[in-house]
């Protein structure tokens, strides 16, 4: 009896082999897999190098890859990519590892550089079907992080959750009172947002008294109040104002360098050199944070809070980057993970806008989601974002094709208050000198939907043509962000004759960044605006033009520069979105609090998270959102470790 069973089992196995041979199916990781036949894929393939290229985050990522065998990838060189540094470009690093070491096309996305990591794993596809390779068989391959089911525990009296600003801060003072820090960071870079920025706001500080400006603290108090609707934290306002110049001496203490600059009367600080804040920020906790036996831990994503029955926060439960689950133990957990701008679904649920994110991929919210879940009430002004500045979307694709001056010509435009601007139905929808003030640009454009149109004519651009900005009645150079004419600064002025301007808005149309209509029928019809709704206000606007009188927005006569003839143009022009504004509420220690306002014990929140509290419904600081991410994990840090010590 067991002889035939055996026999039949055989005749089954050998039927199943004569089947896989014969439709080419294989055996892979104990698997059978249904993959292109070996032969079908040995007869198209061509070993040799090949290049590939995809889209990243920041521009084309493009790579060689050498294969001898159709499943087999010999070795991957990137040739040129612009991704940003220390993150995206350490990511594509890591891919190619993967890759290689896995012999797979199946490999996870760098936590915190999902776009780039998918550009990469594309790129390198992008080859080995140039190659005539195995895709199927080498995205067939699984590949298990070896750390999957095994648990770390840890033991701290504060654990940070997120190495930005705020966080680093946080971990830096919460150790030099004392307390045993861990802090956890899910991406490899330490510094967030702060690494991105230009400057940061600290109210009278040293360097600012010194340099001859002195603000009027109660007064700055009053009208910030004032004009956020009263709907702020009165006490959080005053804190941050009132303590936000000791931050600046605390961080040159710590190395942290910033240069005071009079900013048209604010008191801006710029940051150090961008090559060195990373460096920067790791010794400042080498020196606190390690130095007392804590630890720095990147790669690890915080996944949610450990509570005990009576609702205390007492932890966080994170993993690492190789599928270790970690459990950190800690009397004090502080929130820091940069809010939620990243996560597009949540910023249009919340807020309803549209338009780009240029912070951090990596803030998608679950900072917020696991604080939420162990008892933290949603702020009544939940929703409000950091937009900032005005981008065209043409930018990117034209400085492939020309010089990054030419290629800025279109936000060049979008910047300045003498064209005209629409919304997408083609309605004219404000007076354009909002466009002088980044915050007054941005919010008035995001209030009439995802972008809005920039309208020139062909005379215009002639005007361009031969006396650069001048020649459209420009008052003072566009308020872009000295990073972005930083590699045109010569040519950045307003008598610069603009070369090639037709050819570039030619090429901005052509890319799909904009339109372009002999008439003003043509344009709104081409650009999907309701043609009525545009020549009305074009119409308007023309008399307007004329007149010198602006009855629908007051637009000053000075700013009313003649339309010209066409052909005319619209320029896609969409707002940047720096971050989310608050989803925690906090108390002046910043102490977490639930729906009855009081605080859940053992969690603290500082920076993005926790802005809400200084803030209406949006953001509208200059240099605030750095400085209140310094100065809340410089406090927040201090009593986070003051409650878990027992100093309270």
């Amino acid at each position: 009896m067991r002889s035939n069973r055996f026999n039949k089992m055989l005749m089954f196995s050998i039927c199943i082999v004569l089947v896989a041979s014969m439709f080419g199916w294989g055996w892979q990781s104990g698997k059978l897999v249904n993959s292109p036949s070996t032969a079908a894929a040995a007869s198209a393939f061509k070993a040799g190098t090949y290049t590939g290229e995809a889209e990243g985050k920041d521009g084309v990522i493009k790579v060689q890859v050498t294969m001898e065998q159709a499943d087999r990838i010999k070795d991957i060189k990137i040739l040129s990519q612009t991704e940003t540094e220390g993150l995206g470009d350490s990511a594509l690093n890591k891919v190619k590892e993967q890759i290689l070491a896995n012999q797979s096309l199946a490999i996870d996305a760098v936590s915190g550089a999902s776009v780039s990591s998918d550009a990469m794993l594309k790129a390198v596809e992008n080859a080995v079907k140039k190659a005539g390779g195995d895709v199927n068989a080498l995205k067939s391959v699984s590949v298990k992080k070896p750390g999957v089911g095994k648990t770390e525990k840890l033991q701290a009296d504060v654990v940070v959750v997120g190495a930005g600003a705020s966080g680093v801060s946080a971990a830096v003072t919460a150790a030099d009172k004392g307390a045993k820090v861990v802090i956890i960071e899910k991406t490899s870079v330490i510094g967030g947002a702060s690494n991105l920025s230009w400057a940061g706001k600290f109210y009278n500080s040293s360097a600012a008294v010194d340099g001859g400006l002195k603000v009027n603290v109660e007064q700055e108090i009053s009208n910030w109040i004032v004009n956020n609707h009263w709907r702020v934290d009165a006490a959080a306002v005053r804190q941050y104002v009132t303590k936000s110049g000791d931050t600046y001496d605390w961080l040159k203490s710590k190395g942290y360098v910033t240069t005071f600059m009079n900013f048209g009367g604010e008191q801006l600080h710029l940051l150090p050199a961008y090559n060195t804040r990373e460096q920067t920020l790791r010794k400042m906790l080498a020196a606190s944070v390690e130095k007392n036996g804590g630890k720095v831990i990147t790669e690890t994503t915080a996944k949610k809070l450990m509570t005990d029955a009576k609702g205390t926060v007492t932890g966080v439960v994170a993993e690492k980057a190789d599928g270790t689950t970690l459990e950190i133990s800690a009397k004090s957990v502080v929130m820091a993970t940069g809010g939620y701008a990243g996560n597009k679904e949540m910023v249009k649920e919340a807020f309803g806008f549209e338009g780009v994110n240029g912070g951090l991929a990596q803030n998608i919210g679950e900072g917020l989601k696991m604080s939420w879940a162990a008892g933290a009430k949603v702020p009544d002004n939940f929703g409000g974002q950091m937009l900032h500045q005005t981008l065209a979307r043409a930018t990117g694709d034209l400085k492939k094709q020309y010089t990054s001056f030419e290629a800025t010509y279109p936000m060049m435009l979008s910047y300045l208050p003498t064209l005209m601007n629409v919304g997408p139905s083609g309605a004219r929808f404000r007076d354009e000198t909002a466009t002088l003030t980044a915050v007054a640009a941005a919010n008035t454009s995001a209030f009439n939907g995802p972008y809005h149109l920039v309208i020139v004519s062909q005379s215009q651009l002639k005007a361009l043509e031969s006396k650069g900005m001048n020649g459209v009645n420009a008052s003072k150079l566009p308020g872009l962000p000295p990073e972005f004419y930083a590699d045109f600064k010569d040519e950045f002025k307003l008598d610069t004759p603009w070369k090639n301007v037709v050819s570039v808005f030619d090429t901005m149309v052509k890319n799909g960044d904009g339109y372009k209509g002999n008439t003003i029928e043509e344009l709104a019809k081409n650009a999907g605006m309701d043609v009525e709704v545009f020549k009305d206000a074009f119409n308007k606007y023309t008399q307007a033009t004329k007149t010198g009188v602006d009855t629908e927005f007051g637009k000053t006569k000075d700013y009313l520069l003649p339309m010209g003839e066409g052909p005319y143009y619209a320029i896609i022009a969409e707002i940047n979105n720096l971050g989310s504004v608050g989803g925690l509420l906090v108390n002046p220690k910043f102490q977490v609090l639930n729906d009855k306002r009081v605080p859940v014990k053992g969690l603290y929140a500082v920076g993005l998270e926790s802005e809400g509290v200084l803030f209406n419904d949006t953001y509208v600081g200059n240099g605030v959102g750095i400085g209140y991410s310094f100065t809340s994990g410089r406090l927040g840090g201090e009593n986070a470790a003051a409650g878990a010590l027992g100093k309270k």
